[in-house]
């Protein structure tokens, strides 16, 4: 499989910015899915995804990860 170039000659801070961007895209899908579990109409339709951990767990990487790229990007890396 081929890497573009953009990725492969990618400095550090961009990759934590990409992945902390998924990571922060992940967290907001799940906040929207907790929101949907939470505005049911049926309560006895639960479901088994623990939404509100993910979008918790996936937000702080997410942001952790942002803090770190945008002081990478602040250093000139």
């Amino acid at each position: 499989m081929h890497e573009p170039d953009w990725i492969r000659f990618a400095s550090d801070a961009t990759l934590y910015g990409l992945w902390g961007g998924a990571l922060l895209s992940i967290s907001a899908f799940s906040a929207w899915r907790d929101y949907r579990r939470r505005k049911r109409s049926n309560i006895d339709r639960v479901g088994i995804m623990p939404w509100r951990d993910i979008g918790a767990l996936t937000g702080f990487a997410g942001l952790a990860l942002m803090s770190f790229a945008g002081v990478g990007w602040l250093a000139g890396a």
